[in-house]
């Protein structure tokens, strides 16, 4: 009996299966997206083909990425792109992969930004990384102006590329540099976004094998208590924001209760309730420059 036809929905299904055994934690969706990845369709289209024969040429290519996925290589760098905010955002593994969790930032940025009195309200994303914060806020109000900032010249090169491809280059400055040293003296901001590294340092050899292998340390290592970075950008945030301006920073649960402590040892802010993800989990400090 000769064996069955390798169709769509066939590889599908196996490629499944293999990728549970190797404990993915999305395996059906990593399939979907390698697989649509490598026919170059979306991945919707998969539905309608999964009787349709997979070619030789198409399950060569497939292996491959199913091969690097499953010695746990992000699909997000096997692809090329991740989306966040309903935005697709190019990636590479010079920036942290985009999370659901920084939407979070984005929601409150957004609704903080409604009540800001300047017309054209200035932000600045410290850390930028891909560019996900600065595109997604620019993208979703047309009156702000953000200033993107990284240490990384390559990560920069990302998020410029992210920002060419939403149509908002003209109101997105990209900044090198370590968090707002590099700004320009003069210049400030009603709102400073930031997501910037808060593992500790011991905790990085626990992380998951994805991540620890394949995305920049750069981005992950927030020192020996995971708030290296965000204790030096307070005193900046502080000379930088406007009389009520925000400050808005991701963090670990594990170090939400040190930085609440710095911030109110911070003089001139005043902190407001540390708000929780979709996990129920402390993610977004908050705190707001002095009127």
């Amino acid at each position: 009996m000769s064996e069955a036809p390798w169709t769509i929905g066939r590889l599908l299904n196996w490629t499944a299966d293999f990728l549970r055994e190797r404990g993915a934690d999305s395996p059906r969706l990593d399939a979907e997206v390698l697989l649509a990845h490598a026919r170059g369709c979306p991945r919707i289209a998969l539905y309608t083909a999964f009787e349709e024969p997979a070619s030789e040429e198409l399950r060569t290519q497939f292996r491959e990425l199913v091969k690097q996925r499953a010695a746990g290589k992000p699909v997000a760098y096997l692809v090329g792109h991740r989306e966040f905010f309903s935005l697709s955002f190019d990636v590479t593994p010079d920036v942290l992969i985009p999370r659901p969790e920084t939407e979070g930032l984005v929601v409150r940025a957004l609704d903080l930004l409604k009540e800001t009195p300047s017309p054209a309200p200035r932000v600045a994303d410290v850390g930028t990384g891909s560019g996900a914060i600065a595109v997604a806020l620019a993208k979703q109000n047309p009156k702000v102006q953000v200033t993107a900032i990284d240490v990384s010249p390559a990560a920069l090169a990302v998020a410029r590329g992210n920002a060419e491809k939403h149509g908002v280059t003209d109101r997105i400055e990209f900044v090198e540099g370590d968090l707002l040293a590099g700004v320009d003296a003069g210049a400030a901001f009603d709102l400073i976004a930031a997501n910037l590294p808060y593992v500790t340092s011991n905790e990085l050899g626990e992380l998951a094998e994805g991540v620890r292998k394949y995305e920049p340390r750069l981005a992950l290592d927030g020192g020996e208590q995971g708030d290296e970075l965000i204790q030096r950008l307070l005193p900046q945030a502080t000379q930088r924001l406007t009389p009520g301006g925000w400050l808005l920073m991701e963090l670990s649960p594990m170090i939400a209760g040190r930085v609440e402590q710095l911030i109110d040892n911070a003089a001139g802010l005043i902190r407001h309730e540390t708000l929780k993800d979709t996990n129920g989990l402390a993610r977004l400090a908050q705190a707001q420059r002095e009127a």
